[in-house]
């Protein structure tokens, strides 16, 4: 099962609770060689038939080297409901050198402990689902994807007062701190913006920039 080099599209995933499963899911769609590892035997035999399962205990080094972990560049850790599972696992893949590992965080001081431990990502699932459902649920923003040092991309509907005008009569750069990436025009493809666009009332823009000036930005009516 172990790979003789390592695959770049390969990814290993460990836990298929919600979140591995999605992951690994959708990794497999995009094209990507998954081997996941599951512990209990309903989980494994359910999710067999879409990608490449092993029921084994990623609690064990010796485990992870018989399904040849070190052949792979990324790991994911899904495990979030065992802390100690989940950091044992964690130390485990950092002792075996892998380049990248994804661990699930399920509390600031959860994922502290991963990142000390050598976790290069932490992710927050329920932490980062709920800031977004918060800045939806309300006002223009229709999706919003929070990356890091506040740097935000937001999908949202115009303001008024940019309506009927082009983005460079509009200097959003200038005036709000925001770069307007994109444009969707109703019945039109995307379009990444130049000087000439221009904003139309039922337009849906893509816009990046400090989480800050995108809230106020779109709570200009």
């Amino acid at each position: 099962m172990a790979r003789k080099e390592n695959d770049p599209n390969a990814v290993l995933v460990i836990g298929l609770g919600r979140f591995g499963s999605a992951i690994a899911a959708t990794l497999e769609q995009l094209g990507n060689k998954v081997l996941a590892v599951e512990t209990d035997p309903a989980l494994a035999q359910k999710w067999s038939h879409q990608f490449q399962v092993v029921e084994a205990d990623a609690r064990s080094p010796e485990a992870l080297l018989q399904l040849g972990a070190t052949s792979f560049d990324h790991v994911v850790v899904g495990v979030g409901t065992s802390l100690e599972a989940s950091v044992l696992i964690t130390a485990n893949l950092v002792d075996l050198g892998i380049k990248e590992i994804w661990a699930k965080a399920t509390s600031r001081e959860h994922g502290t402990i991963l990142e000390r431990i050598g976790a290069n990502h932490i992710v927050y699932p329920e932490h980062d689902a709920g800031t977004r459902v918060a800045h939806t649920v309300s006002g223009r923003m229709l999706d919003y994807i929070e990356m890091e040092d506040q740097f935000t991309i937001v999908k949202m509907r115009p303001p008024k007062e940019v309506i009927g005008y082009s983005v460079g009569e509009l200097r959003l750069r200038e005036k709000y701190g925001i770069t307007l990436i994109g444009v969707k025009s109703p019945g039109q493809p995307f379009e990444y913006t130049t000087t000439e666009t221009r904003i139309g009332n039922g337009d849906i823009l893509i816009v990046s920039g400090e989480s800050q000036l995108l809230e106020a930005f779109a709570d200009r009516v």
